[in-house]
């Protein structure tokens, strides 16, 4: 997961929208550096998925645009994060996203 204000907005990667998931509540998890500090560690977000999602990567990571978050890890200042496909599910306990545009 990044903070959306930590992804530069030249990106070498294919950008698109899923209508169908625009709007849909969704948890994602993963691990990685903890925002504002020098350790890694498991983070979880609760939020509203816009639609927006990249494709980075040969082959592609596909990662998805979480805004309203509802929870976030202690300290994470961000409105948005992006979530990467494999680590975000739809609702409570739903089904993963797909996770490359083969998929």
């Amino acid at each position: 997961m990044v903070p959306d204000d930590d992804i530069p907005r030249d990106i070498d990667g294919v950008r698109g929208v899923e209508p169908e998931y625009a709007g849909r509540f969704a948890e994602c998890d993963g691990g990685g550096p903890i925002h504002g500090g020098k350790y890694s560690g498991r983070q979880e977000f609760k939020g509203t998925l816009t639609g927006d999602f990249v494709d980075i990567g040969d082959p592609p990571s596909r990662w998805y645009l979480m805004v309203d978050l509802q929870d976030r890890p202690e300290g994470f200042e961000g409105e948005a994060v992006w979530c990467l496909s494999g680590n975000t599910f739809l609702g409570e306990d739903g089904p993963r996203l797909r996770g490359c545009p083969d998929d």
